[in-house]
């Protein structure tokens, strides 16, 4: 995986084989990350990524600016492997090691962008529980955004505050307001 833009455009990191991840292709995240270019500025947001899993995501909001990013993931390789990573970026990325859906329980902390990319094998009940917790608990900025990746073959538009979804291959993002 690359770093699309920013300060660290073009540097590959290279997770170790053994974490159970699948990281957003470089064309998902690049599609995204379009999206969020015409709506924020990267470096006056709050940044939740949930299910990092390799820390893709929260790296590319780090290289473009942003400074208060949270990554949550509840595999303790993928923690370690994020702080490695962040360290030696020098990149401000603060880790927690939890069940996300323990983790949005108990949260209270406000953010602009949430992002979450969880196994694509959950059903829609478990999809379902991300939003439902995220509004419940209030957890999103005012204009902030709920973004949750999926397969495209997994349908979250019958969900509540859905707004829309964008496709980038078999790559799917659907966006909660």
């Amino acid at each position: 995986m690359r770093i699309i833009s920013g300060l660290f455009k073009g540097r590959r990191i290279t997770a170790p084989k053994k974490l159970p991840v699948r990281p957003t292709t470089d064309m998902a995240k690049e599609g995204l990350f379009n999206i969020l270019n015409n709506r924020y500025y990267f470096d006056d947001i709050s940044v939740l990524d949930l299910f990092s899993g390799t820390g893709n995501i929260s790296y590319e909001f780090a290289s473009r600016g942003t400074e208060h990013i949270t990554a949550v993931d509840a595999h303790y390789g993928c923690i370690k492997f994020i702080n490695e990573t962040a360290d030696a970026f020098e990149m401000n990325i603060n880790t927690i090691k939890s069940d996300v859906f323990k983790f949005l329980e108990k949260s209270k902390q406000k953010h602009t962008i949430i992002f979450a990319d969880p196994p694509y094998d959950f059903d829609v009940e478990a999809f379902s529980k991300i939003p439902e917790l995220v509004f419940k608990n209030e957890l999103l900025e005012d204009e902030g955004l709920l973004i949750v990746e999926h397969s495209k073959h997994t349908d979250l538009s019958q969900l509540d505050h859905y707004s829309y979804s964008k496709s980038y291959g078999g790559n799917m993002f659907s966006f909660f307001e």
